[in-house]
């Protein structure tokens, strides 16, 4: 990284003297404090209309920026939609990582009911976790991305604490587990299925997936 530094000149009581200025570590001040900025306002639109109903020129309107700004920090819409919904996936992980492992699968799908709901609450939202998620050949992985990987480690986790299944391994088992909660969160969003209770869908997968052999469904 280049530093640029500027020499500035003080004259205090009589004397002049140099104070030498890091202008990088401004310049990277005034760009994160832009970026929270436009995030600010992204998120209180998302309060009242909805992530699909966000505009890049509302966006700059509220945060009180130029739209070159705007593109700046962000390639597009759906580039700063990666960062929020990456910001609120990480929440309920983090919430999910205090509360204690689940024991029962059961509890498990209770623990995983607050992030699946998110998951679901709007089209949009689950297209663009879905275009994210490090499984449609895009070649950024940015933080949705990286939140498939925590989860992983959570899930596994989870499994490895429970009486749940030993004769797969638990990588295999947590992965499984991913794949069926992105299929009940589609089935959400598919007239045929759209009565389907989350929950009970998962409970049901999960009954099969994890139960130890002899244990049946």
């Amino acid at each position: 990284m280049r530093v640029i530094v500027i020499t500035r000149l003080i004259f205090d009581r009589g004397h002049l003297t140099c104070d030498n200025v890091d202008m990088t570590k401004v310049i990277q001040k005034r760009t994160l404090e832009t970026r929270a900025r436009l995030i600010a306002a992204a998120e209180s639109i998302i309060a009242e209309a909805g992530f699909e109903a966000l505009r890049v020129e509302e966006v700059v309107s509220r945060a009180g920026t130029a739209k070159g700004t705007f593109f700046a920090h962000f390639r597009d819409k759906d580039s700063m939609m990666v960062r929020v919904v990456g910001a609120r996936i990480d929440a309920f992980l983090d919430d999910m990582e205090k509360g204690p492992a689940p024991r029962t699968v059961e509890e498990i799908v209770t623990a995983l009911m607050p992030l699946c709901t998110f998951m679901a609450s709007e089209r949009y939202v689950f297209d663009l976790i879905l275009r994210h998620s490090g499984a449609a050949a895009i070649e950024e992985i940015g933080e949705i991305a990286v939140t498939f990987g925590r989860q992983q480690e959570i899930f596994e986790r989870w499994l490895t604490a429970g009486a749940f299944r030993k004769d797969v391994p638990v990588s295999i088992l947590a992965e499984g587990m991913q794949a069926f909660c992105i299929q009940t969160i589609a089935l959400r969003f598919c007239a045929l299925h759209v009565e389907l209770a989350t929950d009970d869908q998962l409970q049901k997968y999960f009954a099969a997936w994890l139960a130890a052999p002899g244990d049946g469904p």
